[in-house]
């Protein structure tokens, strides 16, 4: 049983789609999850349907429906303050530095993150490649496994199929509440995947029940690091 999950994602809803059934299992063993998210996602292009948002007001709206996906799936938060879209310009040894930090506080056994260069958004890819550099520099005797989440249409064609993959069936109550709380962006993310009239429990059911990650190995796919 791990000691301690560490989530590191750069928005609210990236725990939600990729990763809550993975969390709720988790959970149920009476493991702490701790979700550290990069941004509150201000950028967002879903502002609602109907629009109840702005610019001005959707890092607020974000940031209460983080709040209420964190609830839903009984897990921690810690808000890490950086602004959304500009990860890939920030210095990632600042980024790193700042993960080391936390994870040295949190002692995980085991982080989930983005996989670098297969996670599709620019804010995926540089937060993932900073936590991975995070876990990298730390002790090899006491580092926590990685498991890294790839969306790229081509990741099995260039990674080969994921070692850890979940059926997340059992716990599908749990995510697809916390996907309802992001409500400002879970319906225009959704209706992205539905191919017909299905409601929104049933895409999440027929599209969102399994969750995969690759193991990262560090002997092998060791990122250089930034000094």
């Amino acid at each position: 049983m791990e000691k301690h999950v560490v989530v590191i994602f750069p928005h609210p809803d990236d725990e939600a789609f990729g990763a809550a059934g993975t969390i709720a299992h988790f959970r149920k063993q009476g493991v702490p999850v701790t979700y550290l998210c990069g941004t509150l996602g201000e950028m967002g292009r879903n502002m609602g349907n109907p629009t109840f948002a702005t610019r001005e007001s959707l890092p607020q709206i974000r940031k209460k429906e983080l709040l209420g996906a964190c609830e839903a799936l009984d897990i921690e938060v810690e808000m890490l303050g950086y602004r959304d879209k500009t990860l890939e310009f920030e210095a990632r040894k600042t980024i790193s530095t700042h993960l080391l930090s936390r994870l040295k506080e949190l002692e995980p056994s085991l982080v989930i993150t983005h996989y670098p260069g297969f996670a599709v958004h620019p804010d995926h890819d540089a937060f993932g490649a900073a936590a991975i550099e995070a876990v990298q520099q730390m002790d090899q005797d006491t580092r926590p496994t990685v498991w890294a989440l790839a969306i790229a249409k081509e990741k099995e064609k260039v990674l080969g199929d994921a070692d850890i993959q979940f059926d997340v069936s059992v716990h599908f109550d749990e995510k697809l509440a916390a996907i309802k709380a992001h409500q400002s962006q879970a319906f225009g993310i959704l209706n992205g995947l539905n191919q017909g009239d299905a409601d929104l429990a049933q895409i999440v059911k027929e599209r969102l029940v399994k969750e995969q990650f690759y193991t990262w190995d560090f002997s092998k796919n060791s990122l250089l690091i930034v000094h």
